[in-house]
């Protein structure tokens, strides 16, 4: 038996470490995932304490969707022309330009070439392959069906790529609109502002209220400048801090599908994945209960997680999965009558596929509406800013122009 040191990502993503005696990694890698821990690093305790911390990794390239994409298809095409597993991965390391995904490839190969499973060497990376991604991978290594689950991967990373480039795409004017709303108001507030307050305080004019108003913020944002930015920096670090916590991550979550406009999009999104990756499942030959399991773990929303959960806990009380989907309180009764017509007529994958086309259907229109509504709240806010500085900046320079005249 040898000891390893582990370190390994939780349910909501807190890391967790210790060191486990086991006969080799891959039994380590198998007990951490029986325990709902997705393994990040295994390594025997001496090369752990030889090695210390990694910072290679912190500069490494991410790996993009599309990369996963093409990895994924390039495999499925490689097992359907009967191309052994380990052959495949050495010929795609070989030819993948991220360097990234190539050291990854590299290391699943040799995790295989040591006895393990391609589930349990691909989830040593789980910042590459999400945990549904693993458990698919693996329900098609024990069914024999790796070639098609890789398929059915492929088809729904596509798709929910997308999706999400359709909301980035929806976001990105609005984005750019605040980012320079917020730009110009630092620079009136640090550059343009004091240098006004200088020409009226030399002039001695009568300043309106909203001049003196701009003044004092002004003044204060130049004195208290550094304060400001360490506050701001310390906020934002003490929110993603507090994101790590399971109680505060469930309360954000439930908090972003109550957004104005784009909560509505981001549940439906997060509801189309659900019912996509469950169809996905239903007909890889999943059991009911491993599904319900490991879907919600790939939704990126801790409540819904906790709401779809909860559905395998009803249906391990007795329940009926369009019982359980109702108590859940995500599903519109829409989507409930499809789930309960899948459920009576045997093809609750065919209707689930069904409600995620129909949610994606209402994403896309939600998000061609999300623009519609967006832009006059934008035109609102840039003509209230222009409004205030012309109500503070020049209308004192029409005092001013009185004052030089008499004088």
């Amino acid at each position: 038996m040898t000891e390893y040191q582990y370190r390994a990502r939780a349910r909501h993503g807190e890391i967790q470490e210790g060191v486990m005696e086991a006969g080799s990694p891959g039994i380590v890698a198998a007990r951490l995932q029986d325990n709902g821990l997705i393994p990040i690093r295994i390594d025997t305790l001496e090369g752990a304490q030889r090695t210390g911390v990694n910072i290679a990794r912190l500069f490494k390239n991410k790996v993009s969707d599309v990369d996963l994409i093409q990895f994924s298809r390039q495999m499925a095409s490689l097992s359907k022309a009967g191309v052994p597993i380990l052959g495949a991965l050495r010929g795609l390391k070989e030819t993948t330009e991220n360097p990234t995904l190539a050291d990854a490839i590299g290391e699943i190969g040799l995790s295989l070439e040591s006895g393990r499973e391609l589930a349990v060497a691909m989830a040593a990376h789980p910042e590459i392959f999400s945990p549904f991604y693993v458990s698919m991978i693996r329900i098609g290594e024990t069914t024999g069906k790796l070639e098609e689950v890789l398929f059915h991967l492929v088809r729904y990373l596509e798709r929910d790529r997308q999706t999400r480039n359709q909301i980035r795409a929806a976001l990105r004017y609005p984005s750019f609109v605040v980012i320079a709303i917020i730009a110009a108001i630092a620079i009136i507030n640090l550059f343009v502002i004091p240098t006004f307050a200088q020409v009226f305080h030399k002039f001695g004019a009568d300043l309106p209220l909203e001049t003196r108003f701009l003044v004092i913020c002004s003044n204060f944002t130049v004195a208290y400048w550094p304060e400001l930015l360490f506050i701001a920096l310390a906020g934002f670090a003490g929110a993603r801090y507090a994101l790590t916590k399971p109680r505060h991550l469930l309360a954000w979550d439930r908090f972003k599908l109550r957004i104005p406009f784009a909560g509505r999009i981001i549940h439906r999104a997060t509801l189309a994945r659900f019912a996509r990756m469950f169809a996905m499942a239903t007909q890889a030959g999943v059991p009911l209960f491993q599904t319900l399991t490991v879907v919600p773990k790939a939704l990126d929303n801790a409540w819904l997680e906790s709401q779809t959960s909860a559905m395998r806990e009803a249906l391990e009380r007795g329940d009926s999965i369009t019982r359980a989907a109702k108590r859940s309180g995500v599903f519109n009764p829409l989507v409930l009558q499809m789930i309960a017509v899948g459920e009576e007529t045997g093809s609750i994958d065919t209707l689930l596929n069904e409600v995620a086309e129909f949610y994606e259907d209402e994403v896309e229109q939600d998000i061609k509406r999300l623009s519609d509504r967006i832009e006059p709240l934008l035109l609102i806010v840039i003509a209230c800013v222009v409004l205030i500085l012309a109500l503070g900046v020049f209308l004192p320079m029409w005092n001013l122009a009185e004052v030089a005249i008499k004088k």
